[in-house]
């Protein structure tokens, strides 16, 4: 048997074997493991913030701080108009504020990427400094993903 093959295996084993500790654990064991994976996000959203600046930074030049516009319009529409009604944001059912509301959205999450990619074609960023936007694009996302889906888990979320 190939050795990658066995380390995988053994590696899906050790996996299952710790998702079946974690179904036996007490409640306070699972809040304790829920603050840590608030403090992780809390970890991932920092290195996305300590990306933006480093792509300003490193380069000299401070036109792609121009993306945080976006980072703050993101959570906005969903603070302000996802009411309790609808499910989830993935879901496809909605009234007209919840449709609203995924629309500003995604014309915020193509602003993230399209503002540094329309700054790199005028020529006032480099490649450095695209990837490092980018990079943090990508933090931020999957911060705010598993944010939703943390918040599908709770009973007192307010998504």
């Amino acid at each position: 048997m190939n050795a990658s093959l066995a380390f995988l295996l053994h590696a899906f084993v050790l996996l299952l074997e710790f998702y079946h500790t974690l179904r036996g654990l007490s409640r306070s064991m699972l809040a304790c493991l829920h603050t840590g994976q608030l403090a992780l996000l809390a970890i991932l959203v920092s290195s996305g913030i300590v990306l933006q600046v480093l792509a300003c930074a490193l380069y000299n030049n401070w036109w792609p701080m121009l993306t945080v516009i976006m980072y703050v319009i993101l959570p906005m529409p969903l603070m302000f108009f996802m009411g309790s009604k609808s499910t989830s944001l993935m879901s496809s059912d909605g009234d007209g504020w919840a449709n609203f509301t995924k629309f500003l959205t995604g014309a915020s999450v193509v602003g993230s990427i399209a503002i540094p990619s329309i700054l790199k074609h005028a020529g006032i960023i480099g490649w450095g400094a695209l990837a490092m936007e980018l990079s943090s694009f990508l933090v931020f996302a999957v911060a705010t993903l598993w944010m939703l889906q943390m918040s599908n888990e709770d009973g007192y979320s307010m998504l």
